[in-house]
């Protein structure tokens, strides 16, 4: 399979090349990204304990260079993105990937277009947070941002001058027992504009997790100020859940798919920008898919247990390897805890934009702190910054595996 995408990723580049040579559209633009990152491993949490108990048990988080191209190409009826990327890491084989971000064909038909392939279809108005982000389901507050990779998709979408529909049926050729984005789905928005205000309704209908619907909205109140909030029910949302059974050492991971029904996510927020292009964004949100209070307090509770069995006669190798599956459960929700705050200045200052941002989640007083620079020519960006996770001993944040990351990157595009 790899070495189809490699051939189909060189013939986007040869096809796009013979026609710019031509004097013919599409060109072939994009850009190469050389990234560094540093990662000093948690010293707290579950993957930590198993390292302190048997060195060795588990892979720790690790310095690593990333070298990407984004190969960009479109012609009358088609639109494609490829991502050709290699990894790095100190003692380790470089690992290289190939994969196509989009490759999808398009008609138009008056105030019809339809679509069928592999699609960017990124909705919603929030921004460290989306809940009625039905179709792409991207994953948010990455410490920097790349093109995302697209979802399989067959899609209608009508227009007119202030309405929006859009019918997709999504992941049409995955197993009904896919869960998250590769669960097979059909989805819908209508998106209507009246005046400075946008509303946007959604509804989406999956194989195994059943019936949502929700909405949204952004205001836009004045020329410094921008609020927005979206709200969506679930019938059934796919989760992680500790095996009942797991009350003491087990021989394979305690942690397997759950669902949890009807849960809620909800999020508001706004945006203030000054005359000098100082803008601060707050949102606040609610995660009704994360795991609850009660379930991260017994996961807490087990953690101390597991550290506590080699002083009992038990194999320090068999707690160690059940504290590592402990780690997981991060893996659970795309938030960690159910309310969140988040917090976000930028400053644009000619080419210097420098950014500072918090999420805190109140239930543990658990923190992320981040900071970035960035410098943007014509050609060539450069930026850096750093992320620190912290809180209180018992925060969810402060026993995440990485403590601190670092990053440079340089980017050049053609």
């Amino acid at each position: 399979m790899r070495h189809l995408t490699w051939g189909a990723v060189a013939l986007l580049i040869s096809g796009a090349a013979a026609a710019q040579t031509e004097g013919a559209t599409p060109p072939l633009s994009g850009q190469v990204r050389l990234q560094w990152d540093q990662r000093q491993a948690n010293s707290a949490g579950p993957l930590a304990a198993a390292d302190k108990l048997a060195p060795g048990t588990v892979a720790l988080p690790g310095d690593g260079a990333t070298l990407a191209t984004e190969l960009r190409s479109s012609g009358k009826g088609w639109n494609a993105s490829a991502t050709l990327q290699q990894q790095t890491q100190p003692g380790v084989a470089t690992q290289s990937r190939a994969w196509f971000n989009e490759l999808v064909a398009t008609h138009d038909a008056g105030a019809w277009q339809f679509s069928a392939g592999k699609k960017i279809v990124a909705w919603d108005v929030g921004y460290a947070f989306r809940p009625n982000d039905v179709v792409q389901q991207e994953t948010r507050r990455t410490l920097v941002s790349s093109l995302d990779e697209g979802r399989a998709v067959l899609m209608a979408e009508h227009f007119d001058a202030d309405t929006a529909w859009s019918w997709v049926w999504v992941n049409p050729t995955k197993a009904h027992a896919q869960t998250g984005a590769q669960e097979p789905a059909l989805a819908a928005r209508v998106y209507q504009r009246q005046g400075s205000v946008d509303w946007h309704g959604f509804a989406r209908l999956g194989a195994h997790t059943g019936a949502s619907a929700g909405a949204a909205l952004a205001w836009v109140a004045s020329d410094a100020l921008e609020l927005h909030a979206s709200a969506r029910w679930m019938e059934r949302a796919d989760t992680l859940a500790l095996h009942s059974a797991a009350t003491g050492l087990v021989h394979t991971d305690p942690w397997g798919t759950a669902s949890v029904a009807h849960p809620v996510q909800a999020l508001i927020g706004g945006t203030w920008t000054h005359e000098s292009q100082l803008s601060v964004l707050a949102e606040a949100w609610w995660d009704g898919t994360a795991l609850s209070n009660s379930q991260w307090n017994s996961w807490a509770a087990r953690n101390a247990l597991l550290t506590r069995w080699p002083t009992l006669g038990a194999p320090a190798s068999a707690a160690a390897g059940n504290l590592a599956w402990q780690s997981g459960a991060f893996n659970a929700s795309g938030s960690l805890r159910r309310s969140n705050l988040y917090l976000r200045a930028s400053w644009d200052i000619d080419a210097w934009q420098p950014t500072l941002d918090l999420l805190y989640t109140p239930a543990d007083g658990g923190r992320t702190h981040t900071a970035a620079l960035l410098w943007k020519g014509d050609r060539v960006q450069f930026q850096g910054g750093a992320r620190v996770y912290g809180g209180p001993a018992n925060a969810l944040l402060a026993q995440l595996p990485t403590r601190r990351q670092a990053y440079l990157m340089g980017v050049w595009s053609f």
